[in-house]
């Protein structure tokens, strides 16, 4: 009779339990699938400036180096929301050098403000930990 009382007094602790243990655990999880998305989008960060100073190196002589860089770009950072060079968050520096006697380079910069645009909904506490502008550069040779 008395296990069977004391069985009664049991009966709600595994509820409570998990009732204080569930929001933690999902925290963690989301946390864990924003950062991973972050990281995800820095390296198409990443793969876009790449991209950019390929398609000016590769462009034909005479060809609008800048204007192939930055649709390259725009292609390979059209998979998250829509990001591309003309939005008010990303701002894409592509220089290139004029052709002359000496190698011309092209550059392309990327810099996305991701504390201004985020691209997961705000978790509480994760503020501290995702960055507050990705960036990247790469540089390449251009023929001329």
């Amino acid at each position: 009779m008395t296990r069977l009382r004391a069985r009664r007094g049991d009966r709600g602790a595994a509820a409570v339990e998990f009732a204080l243990v569930a929001p933690l655990l999902l925290m963690l999880v989301f946390g864990i699938i924003s950062y991973g998305y972050m990281l995800s989008f820095r390296q198409a960060i990443s793969q876009g400036a790449a991209e950019g100073v390929r398609a000016a190196a590769v462009a034909p002589q005479g060809a609008d180096f800048a204007a192939l860089a930055e649709a390259a770009v725009d292609e390979a950072l059209s998979g998250y929301q829509g990001v591309e060079c003309a939005d008010a968050a990303v701002t894409c520096n592509i220089t290139v050098d004029p052709c002359g006697s000496s190698a011309a380079y092209a550059t392309v910069e990327i810099v996305y403000d991701y504390d201004a645009r985020p691209l997961t909904p705000d978790l509480p506490g994760l503020g501290f930990v995702m960055p507050n502008t990705l960036r990247y550069q790469a540089k390449a040779e251009v023929s001329c």
